[in-house]
């Protein structure tokens, strides 16, 4: 994958927005959300909730890749409902082209998948040696799944908007990675941690007016990838806010760049 920071001008995507139906109408207006089995997981007793999409039978190839998708800081709770609001959807509409497991689960009111702070200029030396609760549980779910034989171990992907860019710039990060490629959006890594993404397949995205994570945050973490011989690509939407996450799942460049990506077993 060659490097690239890529400027998309928002002026002409505003129209699109307000012309369109939210994401939240989009959620609550189809039975799409139903095919997303309602799941939890217990570990030292704590409890994930979780929505997990598989394909239909006469869809699935034989251990389909996996998504995981993490949802930002509103869709906290334990409603196993809110964190299909962003996203979720548009893997499912792309089910006949590139059918996969979207594993989607809910962090707890308070929690958050990296005990960070979101709005810091800079990420420099603060990620934790260890994950949070939250994000604990689902990798193991992660890990269930492929060890279970329901996911094809070499194309696992991790995404994740906002706060849940955060946990995807942590999850993509630790010792013995799981993921063939990771796409945070609008969120921010610990720039001490960049030789940990060498080799990975990494597509950053991020609105160059959010006024809630600077897009500083992305741009430190793709520059420190690069200063030490990494290959990431960077999207910068001009004249976008906090909502990047929007246009980035909406296009189907970036689906047909995830679904490309393998793990190397190098």
């Amino acid at each position: 994958m060659r490097s690239a920071v890529l400027m998309v001008s928002g002026a002409s995507y505003l129209g699109l927005l307000l012309a369109a139906p939210s994401a939240t109408a989009r959620a609550a207006d189809g039975p799409w959300q139903d095919r997303f089995a309602r799941r939890e997981f217990q570990s030292g007793g704590a409890t994930l909730m979780y929505r997990l999409f598989s394909p239909a039978a006469a869809e699935e190839a034989t251990k389909p890749p996996l998504v995981l998708l993490l949802h930002g800081a509103g869709e906290r709770g334990d409603d196993n409902t809110a964190p299909l609001v962003h996203g979720a959807v548009e893997f499912h509409r792309r089910q006949v082209r590139h059918p996969c497991l979207v594993l989607v689960p809910q962090c707890p009111a308070g929690r958050r998948w990296v005990e960070v702070d979101w709005g810091g200029t800079t990420g420099s030396g603060t990620f934790p040696a260890e994950p949070s609760e939250p994000l604990r549980l689902t990798l193991a779910v992660v890990d269930e799944l492929i060890a279970a034989g329901k996911a094809d171990p070499d194309r696992v992907y991790v995404t994740g908007l906002s706060m849940g860019g955060y946990g995807t710039w942590y999850a993509a990060g630790m010792p013995g990675s799981r993921f063939a490629a990771a796409a945070p959006v609008c969120g921010g890594g610990d720039p001490a941690w960049a030789k940990r993404y060498v080799g990975l397949p990494l597509w950053a995205f991020h609105g160059g007016e959010d006024r809630t994570v600077p897009a500083s945050r992305s741009r430190e973490m793709i520059e420190a990838i690069k200063a030490v011989g990494g290959d990431p690509t960077y999207t910068l939407y001009e004249g976008v806010g906090h909502d990047s996450w929007t246009r980035t799942y909406a296009d189907d460049a970036f689906h047909e760049w995830l679904f490309a990506q393998r793990r190397s077993r190098d």
